[in-house]
């Protein structure tokens, strides 16, 4: 990432320094926020324990309407916003780590509690960047609560007009098929969105012995499970990466 005006190289020693001091300091955070997940639109500690960082550092991180906050970073037009989710799962953990959930059943379990460090550590190195040479442009640093619901609050801050003026936006999500120190990127779509479908079913009951007197609803539940996704490899181009998976 290299700015107008700016004097930064990915290539040089001072990153790997920045690292291999703040590390001690990120992973603790991280363990920390591991501890003590919250749900989507609950992350209310969450957000504040960012803000908390954030102004410690010397920055002026802005709350969001409900939950989530940002901070701008640098002066002058906006090069680039930067997002991170930090809501968790209703998941019971059950790993036995040191730092697992101390809520009863919620977790990090998506990785959202790695999302957020990762983006606080982007927030802070960019920070003491720019306290030494001005980046010379602006950057958003986002930290979006409820990814895991819909509508999630991505709706929520763009209603709030949290990407005006910005021109492009890059999205973070830790993936298990992207080797250690590599970031994956690709034009299109690189990870899915959902829609939740609900199908009820009513019918009369009865007697298994006289099942032509009964609405089978069992039977009609299995044809719309196995049914409803063939169906749809008719109805949509099949390399279109569509998928119906029922929970």
């Amino acid at each position: 990432m290299v700015f107008a005006n700016s004097r930064y190289d990915l290539s040089t020693p001072v990153f790997d320094d920045w690292v291999e001091r703040m590390m001690g300091t990120l992973v603790q955070f991280r363990r920390e926020v591991h501890a003590n997940p919250e749900l989507s639109f609950r992350e209310i500690a969450t957000t504040e324990r960012l803000m908390n960082r954030l102004r410690e550092a010397g920055m002026n991180p802005v709350a969001c309407e409900g939950t989530g906050c940002y901070v701008d970073i640098g002066s002058g037009p906006f090069a680039v916003a930067l997002r991170a989710d930090i809501d968790a799962l209703p998941i019971v953990e059950q790993t036995g780590l040191p730092y697992a959930s101390t809520v009863p059943g919620v977790m990090h379990a998506c990785g959202h509690d790695i999302h957020q460090t990762v983006m606080l550590g982007v927030a802070l190195a960019l920070h003491e960047l720019n306290e030494k040479t001005p980046l010379g442009r602006s950057v958003r640093i986002l930290f979006q609560p409820a990814e895991e619901q819909l509508p999630g609050g991505a709706v929520q801050m763009i209603s709030q007009g949290l990407l005006k003026d910005i021109p492009r936006a890059f999205a973070l999500h830790c993936d298990p098929k992207v080797d250690l120190g590599q970031i994956g990127t690709r034009i299109g779509a690189i990870t899915s969105a959902s829609d939740t479908i609900k199908i009820h079913l009513s019918g009369h009951g009865g007697h298994t012995s006289r099942p032509h007197l009964t609405e089978d609803l069992i039977y009609a539940m299995s044809q719309i499970a196995v049914q409803v996704p063939a169906v749809l490899t008719r109805r949509t181009d099949v390399r279109s990466g569509v998928l119906v998976a029922w929970g």
